[in-house]
Formats: C-alpha cells, structure tokens, sequence
C-alpha cells in the first residue's frame, strides 16, 4: 500500500522558516517524480514545487520561488520541502504528492492535475504574527 506520512508542520511568525518531511512507502521512491501542493483555507489546490527522480530537476510555482526548496534523499525514502520568508499566504495544509507514471517529467501542474495526484493526509502550516 502507498503511504506518504507529512510533518513538520507549525505555527510561525511572517519571515520565518520551516522544514517540511514527507516520509514514502509502499512503492519504489527513487522512480518518481515527487511533488508538493498546498490548499490555503477555502481556495483550491496549488502546485507548489516539483523535484525529478534523482533530484537533478526541481521547478517552484512563481509564488514561492526564491524562497521554498524542495529535496529529496531517496537513501531514506523522504521529501523535503524547506519554507523560508515565509508569508501569511502561505498559510495552507501541504501535501506531498505522488505522480502515477514513474519517470514523469517535472513540469508545473494545475489545479485540475494536482488534484489527481496521489497525497498524503498533510501537515498545516500557519504563518502569523
């Protein structure tokens, strides 16, 4: 069975960083290309970043570039998304999310193909002063 386990997320302060972990199993991690989305409270889903197989290729949505990044350590079977200058609008749950073919090019994604990826149950992030 698939299973991808989100943590790390909290409460911060406009500014503040966070370390974000997906921990995968039940499939060979190292074959695919992974992904994180959010959800902000009311508003669809939003790609936020992608990474390739090997880590070699990450691509942010123009919203968190300069300031998130994604990694992974297929060693250890585990996403990473690092937040940094964080905002009040980055207040989302965030999910890590599996594409369905192995070996997927990392491209952005819209609500519509976020949506059919396959998520963990998430972990909250609140940026707040």
């Amino acid at each position: 069975e698939v299973q991808l386990v989100e943590s790390g997320g909290g409460l911060v302060q406009p500014g503040g960083s966070l370390r974000l972990s997906c921990l995968a199993s039940g499939f060979t991690f190292s074959s695919y290309t992974m992904n994180w989305v959010r959800q902000a409270p009311g508003k669809g889903l939003e790609w936020v970043a992608g990474i390739s197989v090997r880590g070699s290729t990450s691509m942010y949505a123009d919203s968190v570039k300069g300031r998130f990044t994604i990694s992974r350590d297929n060693a250890k079977n585990t996403l990473y998304l690092q937040l940094d200058a964080l905002k009040t609008v980055d207040t989302a749950m965030y999910y890590c999310a599996k594409e369905a073919a192995a070996y997927s090019v990392v491209k952005p994604l819209n609500e519509y193909e976020s949506g059919r990826l396959l998520r963990g149950q998430g972990t909250r992030v609140t940026v707040s002063s």
